[in-house]
């Protein structure tokens, strides 16, 4: 019982703007939840900061919690706001850019 107990802790309500702070001139990173099949990790981008394009073999979802992102699938821009998420396919090339301080979560799943 005492493990189910300890799965249990973390069973709360949270607010996502809340459980990560902007730093000037970065991107800060919060691993949310990691598993064997995927995980989550929160993210927090000050005005123009960026993760350069790269290919992961996985499918993932980026959901921006706050703020105004370009994210680039593929070589097509997407403009993607507070409250909307995009699909980003495995082996396709993918970036994200802030256009203003921005967070977002990233779900890889494996």
């Amino acid at each position: 019982m005492e493990n189910g107990k300890n799965e249990l802790e973390n069973v709360l309500p949270k607010d996502l703007g809340k459980e990560i702070e902007y730093q000037s001139t970065s991107i800060v990173s919060k691993q949310l939840l990691k598993k064997t099949n995927g995980n989550i990790t929160l993210f927090a981008f000050d005005q123009d900061e960026s993760l350069t394009e790269h290919t992961s073999p996985f499918e993932a979802v980026i959901f921006v919690v706050d703020g105004l992102m370009e994210i680039t699938v593929g070589g097509k821009l997407f403009k993607v706001s507070s409250g909307q998420f995009i699909i980003l396919p495995p082996n396709v090339s993918h970036g994200v850019k802030a256009i203003e301080k921005a967070k977002m979560t990233l779900t890889m799943i494996k």
